[in-house]
């Protein structure tokens, strides 16, 4: 029987600097800044073999209440510009977009589910909604999960 692995909240100041430079490590190579581990270990002074020893047992925290994940759907008419008019309003509010996706548009009009990180976003989720709604084109607008 295997021992359920134990997870704490650190502030990280608090913590080992190895940690803070594996965790910089893995963050240059998910963002392609780094095509290696060599070159994101290097980067960082850090050595492989302490990379490897934490890679799997040091994370960022991503704090839920600032933001989360929204999951939007959408019923627009089938018009040339409607989905390019949303995406401008989510860009406005700096809201950041995660996946798109659309069924082949029937009888004229069109399903978008947009799924967006909320984090930095400028304004509220309601102004966001409200300003889609009034979008000409827009049938239906509304929150599917979040």
């Amino acid at each position: 029987m295997s021992k359920k692995p134990k997870y704490y909240i650190i502030e990280a100041s608090a913590l080992p600097e190895v940690f803070i430079k594996v965790a910089e490590a893995k963050r240059l190579l998910s963002t392609g800044a780094a095509g290696t581990v060599n070159d994101a270990t290097r980067m960082v002074d850090l050595s492989r073999s302490a990379f490897y020893k934490y890679r799997d047992a040091v994370l960022p925290f991503q704090n839920m209440t600032k933001g989360r994940i929204i999951t939007f759907q959408f019923m627009l008419n089938d018009e040339p510009g409607m989905l390019s008019a949303i995406l401008a309003t989510f860009a406005r509010y700096e809201a950041n977009i995660l996946t798109i996706n659309s069924i082949v548009p029937t009888n004229g009009c069109a399903l978008v589910t947009i799924s967006a990180e909320t984090a930095e976003m400028s304004g509220s989720l309601e102004e966001l909604l409200g300003d889609t709604k009034t979008i000409p084109g827009v049938i239906k607008a509304e929150v599917l999960a979040g």
